[in-house]
């Protein structure tokens, strides 16, 4: 079963940008958080199975969504 890609929102100065986790750039900055949110669902969307993760503007994670079926779901 294929890993699944994991794409995170992260705030980078005033602006947010769409980074695939392990990469050294990110591929897309934006200045819009929500700009970012959309455009980061049509490429985890694009990409199953996949992870969107949102962070805050303090780097938190905000909100997860996984889209297909996890290839590592919880036993129970």
């Amino acid at each position: 079963m294929s890993k699944r890609s994991r794409i995170h929102i992260v705030p980078q100065g005033d602006d947010w940008a769409i980074r695939r986790e392990g990469a050294s750039k990110a591929s897309k900055v934006l200045d819009n958080k929500q700009d970012a949110i959309d455009k980061g669902r049509d490429t985890a969307k694009k990409q199953q199975p996949s992870q969107l993760i949102i962070h805050k503007k303090d780097g938190t994670i905000q909100t997860e969504y996984t889209y297909k079926k996890d290839p590592y779901p919880p036993k129970g």
